[in-house]
């Protein structure tokens, strides 16, 4: 093992040449804290797969050596593996009020929270943690109580950003620790881990606060019910879309369980006002006039199962949208989400509804949570790193943040843009990337974690393309003839009524290959279902270019 008591090292287990699952760590002598445990969603090609979460087998190794897990919000990409993690490893969480509300949320759902230790923190908080001292400041972003995290090690400082934006005027007048973040780059940063999402934008990320402004202006107008879908999360845009349906004397009701369930734990901990009497059941909706009803629900990402999906095609059994209605998309698609948006935006229309969507300056319903060009160079200029690790984002925003950072004095030689499993090992203020660690993507589908691996997915993308043969034979186990069959049925390749002639020809092809198996005394059932499906395969190919997956199954008698 490389480290020593003198040496610093910083490692990426998910976050770096994508957006989601994040989770880093930083190790000094046998003390390792791990900085958030995030998940993400599968796209298209992982057929079937629910949740994707970070490869921990570096942390399952060195457990005895693991003091905390840190997480600086409660976004999903930073706390949707947290379940995941504590199944096979006891770890003590340090979060926010907010951040622990939400994960207590997930630890109830998985059975976990009587034997997890949560412990609440907040800007002013100080850890020490065997060789390490943490200190926090605050951040802007689009949930609140976010936090940086300085490691004060006796090799130096690391500063992880978190999530962030520099919002001068917060909707919650929560301000991000300039003052203190500029302490921590006067002291010294050793090397500092920021985000990189929004790195190929220039200039500063709008305020939240004008996105207040013109859901107003779009309550004011709507004629009918008003529908607001957003990221449940983003209780800041909550709080909004409560203040307009206040001012124009809206109900409100909430669709989709995260939005239930992050609703409640904001009011709870008081970083959401809703009046009482403001809030109905949604089977309630039809007893108020349209003019009457704002909807806040989930979806604005096109998730199939989501509550505005549904919605737009009109299967949300209590609810329906009507000609006349206002759908306010408050999101902008994450990149893979773009189509599964646009077709919820083209059924709503479809509906005759006055649809809202877009983000930026085209319909000021969308601002970012993440830091822009100008803002990144702030934080950088604050910080003054001796090193940089460009982190959160997909290779080309970490590559254009590099260059930001030279932009801003930062040596090209003293940047790191790493990969999922690279470490950074710094020793007396020399670093250098010469080892890896086991990393990479762990599928969870349904109750299997890490048991669906690529031979899985490449059967199931057979099955999905080209559907699936069965070829039922039963054999004399005396005579090794077969007595009965074979009978072929096809699922997902061809339409059996259709295509008789074609399932006929495949039956022949079987009994003749059974009849050369028999004549050279072959019994091994191996041998006899490789070469059905051989003969099988081959012929299906030449009458119809497809790769069915065949599956022999031979009974004996």
């Amino acid at each position: 093992m490389l480290n020593t008591s003198s040496t610093l090292s910083i490692f990426a287990l998910g976050g770096l040449n994508e957006v989601g699952k994040n989770m880093y760590a930083v190790q000094y002598a046998d003390d390792i804290i791990i900085i958030d445990s995030g998940s993400k969603f599968p796209d298209e090609s992982l057929l079937g797969i629910d949740l994707i979460i970070p490869d921990i087998t570096y942390l399952r190794e060195n457990e005895e050596k693991i003091r905390a897990l840190i997480v600086t919000h409660g976004h999903e990409d930073h706390i949707g593996g947290i379940p995941y993690l504590l199944k096979q490893l006891n770890v003590p969480i340090y979060a926010t009020r907010m951040t622990l509300g939400l994960i207590e949320i997930k630890l109830k759902e998985h059975g976990l929270l009587r034997e997890t230790q949560l412990t609440p923190i907040d800007s002013e908080s100080v850890l020490e943690l065997g060789t390490m001292q943490l200190s926090f400041f605050k951040t802007n972003h689009s949930i609140p109580d976010c936090l940086g995290v300085a490691f004060h090690t006796p090799e130096g400082t690391v500063v992880h950003t978190g999530d962030f934006k520099f919002d001068l005027t917060p909707v919650n007048d929560q301000y991000p620790d300039i003052h203190k973040m500029a302490e921590l780059g006067k002291n010294g940063v050793l090397a500092l881990l920021s985000e990189s999402t929004n790195a190929e934008r220039p200039g500063f990320t709008p305020s939240e606060k004008l996105v207040g402004t013109h859901l107003q202006e779009a309550f004011n107008k709507a004629e009918g019910r008003v529908f607001v879908s957003t990221f449940a999360s983003n209780v800041h845009r909550v709080q909004q879309v409560v203040d307009a349906a206040a001012k124009t004397n809206r109900k409100i009701v909430l669709l989709g369980r995260s939005m239930v369930n992050v609703v409640s734990v904001a009011m709870e901990l008081g970083y959401l006002t809703i009046s009482e009497d403001m809030l109905i059941d949604a089977t309630e909706i039809n007893d108020w006039a349209p003019e009457k009803i704002a909807v806040l629900c989930t979806g604005s990402q096109g998730e199939p199962m989501a509550a505005l999906s549904r919605l737009s095609a009109g299967k949300y059994r209590q609810i329906e949208i009507y000609p006349g209605d206002t759908v306010i998309l408050s999101s902008s698609p994450i990149p893979g989400n773009e189509r599964n948006v646009a077709r919820i935006i083209d059924n709503l229309f479809l509906l005759g509804a006055k649809v809202i969507y877009g983000s930026g300056a085209s319909t000021g319903m969308h601002v970012s949570g993440h830091a822009y060009q100008e803002e990144l160079k702030l934080m950088l200029t604050l910080m003054k790193p001796k090193y940089f690790i460009p982190i959160h984002g997909e290779y080309r925003m970490l590559h254009q943040h590099r260059l930001l950072a030279q932009s801003v004095g930062v040596k090209e030689e003293n940047i790191y843009v790493m990969r999922n499993g690279e470490v950074l090992d710094i020793s007396e203020s020399e670093a250098r990337q010469t080892r890896n660690l086991p990393a990479g993507n762990i599928f969870v589908d349904g109750l299997g974690i890490g048991d669906v691996g690529d031979i899985v997915l490449r059967d199931r993308k057979q099955l999905s393309e080209d559907g699936m043969l069965i070829i039922v034979i039963t054999l004399s186990k005396s005579e090794n003839k077969i007595i009965s069959g074979p009978d072929t049925i096809s699922r997902g390749f061809v339409y059996a009524r259709q295509s008789e002639m074609l399932l006929n020809d495949v039956n022949d092809i079987v009994t003749s290959a059974f009849n050369r198996l028999q004549q050279s005394n072959v019994t091994q059932w191996k041998v006899m279902k490789q070469t059905v499906k051989e003969s099988v395969g081959k012929f299906l190919y030449a009458q119809t270019k497809r790769r069915p997956m065949i599956v022999p199954i031979i009974i004996e008698v």
